[in-house]
């Protein structure tokens, strides 16, 4: 107790002297505070960093919130107030206006729902069993109407706090401890709760009107004109009304888009497209400015107001964006410092010997108090000087700041009033939160096939000049064997020029990677939420990709069997149509097999190029597959090789059929032309069976994928519903 009554007094000291007539700045400090039923008045720090005792003109008007539309907890009579708070004086500045949705547009309530933690443990499993405590017995409440934030440095424990109210931990985690919503242990769901990541995927391509049209239709069952409604009521409480009908950006080459702090508010209103009771916000302050960042709270504390219970995570913030909190749960390793009103964390601080100096935020302060990375800074600092001495502002361990604000809020009436209250919220059971129902498995499908439409309409970085590309490619392979005639001479020049269209232009389609990484990437993003499924995914992929390739597929092969000089004939062009494309319906599928073990730019690409470089190698043309070393590269690599079904394919339906003539008197067939530079089956129908085959690669390829995601991501989704329903069942 001496070492912390020692660091508390250098604190103090260092505080006092930072707030002395000398250093003070001539004008006083505000921030913003919540009165009852709006934001009103600032609270005026006075010159002194210690707080005087005089009465408090503060009320509570929780207890109006605590039902959460309907719920039968209404009875709580009184919210307990927080004893710290009857030591701070009110101001009479008024603060910052909550925006509008402006003339005539009214946002639509939304029934919000309590939500109490008791005890909450989660540790991580280790390589043997659970041994790393990274939540240690939580205890809080968030109400509805108001805004309830977690603060912490890093690694503080904030994020696994939020998924463990949200259920949605990861199976290598494991929870201890109670979570009730409006008074039951029942979890919440489907459409009960939004819940809005650090880093959301949005579709750059599409304006914000449409990403959240699109939303609504994987998202909710119904009629379109109730989802219109809807999306209009999430614009408008996320002020995004100025910005409906611009693209977002970040696909486009051309286009910048909307800036981080309007591409932030439209991932939260894509959670609020659901009208959730609940809405957990993963860092909505995330790389953003600080007019930004007053911007985003501002539009939090309107959604708030509407009913919405508001749980957060935060690391630090501006001392107006402090004010508009309701409550603060303080988290340092894991352990709670501190829960209640956010005023009476600054007195908590205070009677712990650690005041807020008077022109500091006070989540500075108390990052500064707490983050165990300052220790470093000191030992940096310890023979340092500056021009005003030496660094004693800085000269305080954060390891006993740490323990002492612990030990001080245990013994307090702040944690006495918390537990009294989660027994209040918990003591009788409320309404039951119902689940909203889900769009049907086909609407998805056709949602997302429009999706993928509109997207490659728009982005020609990745689409339409994949299409250029293509064309340029087949005009120099038509350029370099154009002229080559029909006669038994040009046979071998004949198979070159198919080989090298159908394994260059395999190779191009390499070139798409990107495009499948973030098609990927809002597949995580959607099915985190529960919006779509990997079936889902795969088949609006797979039908959105085919007018796209068929594209792909009638324009380079028009050019290269004219240019080369095929046989004319209809019937055989339009197989080499439809064998090329089913080649590049092949190398999708491989390509999105790939990206999805990776998810990497880099790999994808290297893998990519190294399977294609084995698959040319053992197609048969360098040498003929019956003369290929019997393993490795008979079995499997060509028999695995798409190129050399698609190959095989087009010789036969180019040569089967064909008579040349040799001398005068004799003639071979097409077949025997054809058998010392690559080998065909003789049959007529062989080159529909190497059609079968693609077809079948090209299904069998997105089973692959179809499996990477069920049981990859889909595996933790489910991992994490059934950790709730057994938590439930206990």
């Amino acid at each position: 107790m001496e070492e912390i009554q020692s660091q508390s007094d250098l604190y103090r000291s260092s505080s006092s002297s930072a707030s002395s007539p000398t250093n003070r700045v001539p004008s006083s400090h505000f921030f913003y505070v919540r009165k009852p039923g709006s934001l009103t008045q600032p609270i005026s720090f006075e010159d002194s960093p210690e707080w005087e005792d005089s009465p408090a003109d503060v009320r509570m008007d929780e207890e109006a919130n605590i039902g959460g539309g309907g719920d039968s907890i209404n009875d709580a009579t009184a919210t307990p107030i927080s004893p710290s708070l009857s030591k701070i004086n009110s101001g009479s500045m008024t603060s910052p206006p909550v925006p509008e949705g402006g003339a005539g547009n009214v946002v639509r309530k939304i029934a919000g729902a309590s939500i109490a933690w008791k005890d909450l443990t989660v540790t991580m499993k280790g390589k043997r069993r659970y041994s790393d405590k990274v939540l240690k017995s939580s205890n809080g409440y968030a109400l509805p109407g108001t805004m309830t934030v977690i603060m912490g440095p890093a690694k503080s424990g904030k994020s696994t706090l939020l998924r463990a109210l949200a259920g949605r931990l990861t199976p290598s985690a494991k929870m201890y401890g109670d979570v009730f919503v409006n008074g039951s242990k029942s979890h919440m769901p489907y459409g009960s709760y939004g819940y809005a990541e650090r880093k959301t995927q949005l579709i750059g391509s599409l304006t914000v009107r449409e990403f959240l049209y699109y939303s609504s239709l994987l998202q909710l069952p119904g009629f379109l004109c109730q989802k219109r409604s809807v999306v209009e009521d999430a614009i408008q409480a996320m002020s995004l009304s100025d910005y409906a009908n611009k693209l977002i950006g970040g696909g486009h080459c051309y286009m910048k888009g909307l800036r981080s702090g309007e591409r932030r508010r439209v991932s939260i209103a894509r959670e609020l497209v659901m009208r959730p009771h609940i809405l957990f916000i993963d860092e909505p302050l995330y790389h953003l400015d600080s007019v930004s960042t007053l911007l985003m709270m501002v539009t939090l504390k309107k959604l708030a107001s509407i009913g919405c219970t508001l749980v957060f995570t935060i690391y630090q913030s501006s001392t107006e964006v402090f004010g508009l909190f309701d409550r603060i749960c303080l988290l340092s390793n894991g352990n709670t410092l501190f829960f209640g009103e956010t005023l009476a964390c600054l007195q908590h601080f205070s009677n712990a010997g650690f005041p807020c100096p008077i022109m500091q935020s006070p989540s500075d302060h108390f990052l500064r108090a707490i983050n165990t990375d300052f220790d470093r800074i000191i030992a940096m600092c310890k023979n340092w000087q500056d021009d005003n001495g030496d660094f004693s502002a800085v000269n305080m361990d954060t390891a006993v700041a740490i323990r002492t604000l612990e030990a001080t809020y245990k013994s307090s009436a702040d944690a006495a009033s918390v537990e009294t209250m989660i027994f209040k919220l918990t003591e009788r059971e409320g309404s039951q939160l119902k689940s909203k129902g889900k769009a049907g498995a086909a609407t998805r499908v056709a949602v997302l096939t429009w999706k993928s439409l509109l997207v490659m309409s728009r982005e020609w970085k990745y689409y339409w000049l994949r299409l250029i590309l293509y064309l340029i490619l087949t005009l120099f392979i038509g350029t370099l064997y154009s002229g080559l005639g029909h006669s038994l001479s040009s046979v071998a020049t004949r198979v070159a020029a198919v080989f090298v269209f159908v394994s260059f232009a395999s190779l191009l389609g390499i070139a798409g990677i990107p495009s499948l990484l973030k098609e990927i990437k809002i597949y995580r993003s959607e099915a985190s939420n529960q919006h779509s499924g990997a079936f889902v995914f795969i088949l609006g992929q797979f039908l959105g990709s085919i007018p796209f390739l068929f594209l792909i597929s009638i324009s380079s092969s028009l050019v290269f069997y004219f240019m080369v000089g095929l046989r004319d004939d209809f019937g055989l062009l339009m197989y080499f149509v439809l064998n090329f494309f089913m080649c590049l319906l092949v190398n999708e599928g491989l390509m999105l097999s790939i990206a999805c073990v990776w998810r990497d730019v880099y790999w994808s690409t290297l893998t990519l190029i190294s399977v294609h470089v084995i698959m040319m190698l053992a197609a048969g043309h360098f040498r003929i597959r019956n003369a290929l070393p019997k393993p490795l590269w008979t079995y499997p690599f060509a028999y695995i090789s798409f190129h050399t079904y698609s190959i095989q394919g087009l010789l036969e339906n180019e040569y089967i059929g064909e008579v040349f003539a040799v001398g005068e008197v004799r003639s071979i067939s097409g077949y025997e032309a054809i058998g010392g530079y690559y080998q065909i089956a003789a049959d007529a129908n062989s080159k529909w069976r190497n059609m079968l085959v693609l077809l079948a690669m090209a299904f069998g390829y997105r089973l692959i994928v179809y499996v990477l995601l069920r049981f990859g991501l889909n595996k933790n989704v489910s991992g994490r519903l059934l950790l709730c329903h057994r938590k439930n069942n206990s």
